[in-house]
Order: C-alpha cells, then sequence, then structure tokens
C-alpha cells in the first residue's frame, strides 16, 4: 500500500511520536485528547498504541485497550491529507490481529453517529451497531454509535458455514 510519500509501515508507537499523534488529534478532532494523555498511554504496557508511518512521518495512530478478553479501539485517527487512502483501514486491522493474538474475543468501540466514512469503514471489518450512548460526544453534542466486533468465529456463524448456504 503506498500513500504518496512511499509504503507505510504499521509500528509502536514511542515517545517521540507524541508530537505528531497530538497533531493530528488537534486537527481531525473538534474535542481533541491532550498531550499529556498520549504521553501517559505511550508509556503504559497495557495499551496497543500503534502509528502508522509514510515517508518518515506519523500519518495516523491506533490505540486500543485490553481487559480480560474484551478490547476497546479507544481512538483512531488520520492525518487529514492522507484520509481516504488505506491507513485507517491498516490501522485498524492490525489492531484487532494484536487484540486476537493476546486472546480477546471482542472489540468494541464508539463513534459519531454522524460519522459515516468510520462507520461504513468499521462495518467492512466486522463490526456492528449494538447500542447508542445519548450526547456522548461534545463540541458539537451528538450520540455515539457503540459498535462490537467479535475477533473469534460467532457460534451460529460456524454453524451455518458447515451446514452451507440455503441449507437449516
Amino acid at each position: 500500500m503506498t500513500t504518496g510519500d512511499g509504503e507505510l509501515t504499521i509500528r509502536a508507537a514511542g515517545p517521540l511520536d507524541v508530537d505528531a499523534i497530538a497533531s493530528i488529534e488537534r486537527s481531525v478532532f473538534a474535542d481533541p485528547w491532550s498531550r499529556r494523555s498520549f504521553v501517559d498511554l505511550v508509556a503504559s504496557p497495557e495499551v496497543h498504541f500503534l502509528v502508522a508511518v509514510a515517508g518518515g512521518a506519523v500519518a495516523g495512530y491506533a490505540i486500543v485497550l485490553m481487559a480480560a478478553e474484551q478490547s476497546e479501539l479507544a481512538n483512531l485517527a488520520v492525518a487529514r491529507l492522507l484520509q481516504g487512502r488505506g491507513v485507517g483501514r491498516r490501522l485498524l486491522e492490525r489492531a484487532i490481529e494484536l487484540t486476537r493474538e493476546r486472546g480477546c474475543t471482542e472489540m468494541f468501540l464508539e463513534v459519531r453517529a454522524s460519522n459515516a466514512s468510520a462507520i461504513h469503514l468499521y462495518s467492512t471489518v466486522g463490526f456492528t451497531a449494538v447500542g447508542r450512548r445519548i450526547r456522548y460526544y461534545a463540541r458539537p453534542i451528538e450520540d455515539a454509535i457503540v459498535m462490537r466486533a467479535p475477533l473469534v468465529a460467532e457460534p451460529a456463524a460456524v454453524g451455518a458455514r458447515a451446514r452451507g448456504p440455503g441449507r437449516a
């Protein structure tokens, strides 16, 4: 996958990435996380904090929190100039892969109800809407759609595949 600036690399975020991450966060979100939050998360061994790097610069990032068999995509952002080029999908796919490797069986996330492109991306990798958080976001105030993706085959889906299409 190329971004126009060369190949895209996904790797663990480090302290030297924080300024670029905070800059992307401020440019894409109306209610951005603080730089301090990113500093703390980069240092946390319980957090999967990934960056996508293109042309030597941070192009996007993903943050996944894990507890027992559940995981949460806490944040995902891509630099405005690189949106729509597959960077977010690559970060999301790698985040899912890492949480599977750690034994998580499902992943949750919240997304603004108006963010159709993000909802579409999440849907294409297996997320479905499971709830709504009323007035969850500030600036502007907006509901969040809660989405869930199974990270292992669901029993009903496994049975349906075993029987084949059109069979009961």
